[in-house]
């Protein structure tokens, strides 16, 4: 599967954006996904995660309350939506899928995916 990342941006603190990642190749609902970020200098690190029919989700303790992953498999696509933004969630974010061989309902660890879309920078001013 290919995956493509958007809708990464400049947006002031407080202000929100919606991130989408768009899987090609084969169905998207074949794979548990994520969101992963790397702000510079720093290491790549988990942001959210849903399950294959998005009845499941997890999220990074930083993003909690202020994050919203989802998904819409008849679109193939997975979204993250970003609410009262703070500088700390620069980065570049990127999207990832795991395969359902590997029997996971969500997946918090970059281990734990096989494919990475190519990342959308988001860049919050204060």
């Amino acid at each position: 599967v290919q995956l493509q990342a958007c809708g990464g941006g400049l947006v002031q603190a407080g202000g929100s954006l919606r991130l989408s990642c768009v899987a090609s190749g084969r169905t998207v609902n074949n794979y548990a996904t994520g969101w992963f970020r790397q702000a510079p200098g720093k290491e790549r690190e988990f942001v959210a995660a849903i399950s294959r029919s998005g009845g499941f989700t997890k999220y990074a303790d930083s993003v909690k309350g202020r994050f919203t992953i989802s998904r819409d498999n008849a679109k193939n696509t997975m979204y993250l939506q970003m609410n009262s933004l703070k500088p700390e969630d620069t980065a570049v974010y990127y999207c990832a899928a795991a395969d359902r061989s590997r029997g996971m309902v969500v997946a918090a660890r970059l281990v734990d995916y096989d494919f990475w879309g190519q990342g959308t920078l988001v860049t919050v001013s204060s």
